[in-house]
């Protein structure tokens, strides 16, 4: 019996180097944290596991985080999107594996979204990367000095973030953007062993999106954080305290979602996300 034939390769939009989609680990994706030999969480539990085992490796974290096969819904979607790609992106090779945290790796912020786009963070394999939205954050935080550029294209561009992180709740793409809930728990543990991993110079994490800031409280709960009753509602500006056993308390500030239908419809405005990321900053110094 013949093996199928290997999918075309095509080539990398700032390097020129070519890859199949999607991207076989440890073959020089620009920013790719993997190797070949890296280990894969295939269930739930290898997500515990080796989340806890990389806990002091930042590293290493995102290295497990980008070849996640635990969920099979989420991987059969990331990987056809890959393979079948947008007229709009053709000739160009899709990552199409979970987007990595990304940024600062000692961050005093820590923003947290919903999961990649399956045009945006799976084709370019950075975090809110290659659509409308991340010219969104990525713009703010340029604008409040977190960022050296004000656009995000893709891995490979440039781009450094200085104090600021980004990472998604769920770290692969999902069809009709919409984790079912055990999806999101399946991949809870890398955000909690991220969260943990920059802890010591964490101060504020912003939560885009009721989503985000629903995990955020239950991160914080899982790591033993002290979380405000009644549970904090979320709200666009809205901000809690979560003591830290034996350290200072982390702020929790909510925004709406940096998404197309925010920001088209006018329910979210650059004003309005910069005034948050002000807000970031006053809570900052307010510790």
């Amino acid at each position: 019996m013949t093996s199928p034939p290997a999918p075309a390769e095509q080539p990398h939009p700032i390097t020129g180097e070519p890859f199949a989609s999607p991207v076989p680990p440890g073959t020089g994706w620009p920013e790719d944290p993997a190797a070949p030999d890296t280990p894969v969480a295939r269930t739930a539990a290898d997500v515990v596991r080796l989340a806890g085992e990389a806990a002091g490796d930042l590293a290493e974290l995102e290295a497990r985080q980008s070849v996640c096969r635990a969920c099979p819904r989420l991987v059969a979607w990331r990987e056809e999107v890959a393979a079948t790609g947008r007229r709009s992106y053709a000739g160009q090779p899709y990552w199409g594996r979970p987007v990595p945290g990304w940024g600062d790796a000692a961050p005093w912020l820590l923003v947290v979204g919903l999961a990649p786009a399956a045009h945006g963070g799976n084709r370019t394999g950075r975090v809110f990367t290659g659509d409308r939205s991340g010219d969104w954050i990525f713009g703010a935080l340029h604008r409040a000095g977190l960022g050296g550029q004000a656009e995000s294209v893709h891995a490979g561009d440039g781009l450094k973030l200085d104090g600021a992180r980004i990472a998604a709740a769920v770290r692969c793409a999902p069809p009709a953007n919409k984790p079912t809930p055990l999806e999101r728990d399946t991949c809870a543990p890398w955000l909690d062993r991220e969260v943990r991993a920059i802890e010591g110079s964490l101060e504020v994490m912003l939560a885009l999106g009721a989503f985000a800031w629903d995990a955020a409280l239950a991160c914080a709960r899982r790591l033993g954080w002290t979380v405000p009753a009644p549970r904090p509602r979320f709200g666009h500006g809205a901000a809690t305290s979560l003591a830290r056993p034996g350290g200072a308390p982390v702020w929790l500030l909510g925004s709406y979602h940096v998404s197309q239908q925010n920001t088209f419809t006018g329910k979210l405005t650059e004003p309005m996300l910069d005034a948050v990321l002000g807000s970031a900053a006053e809570l900052r110094r307010s510790r």
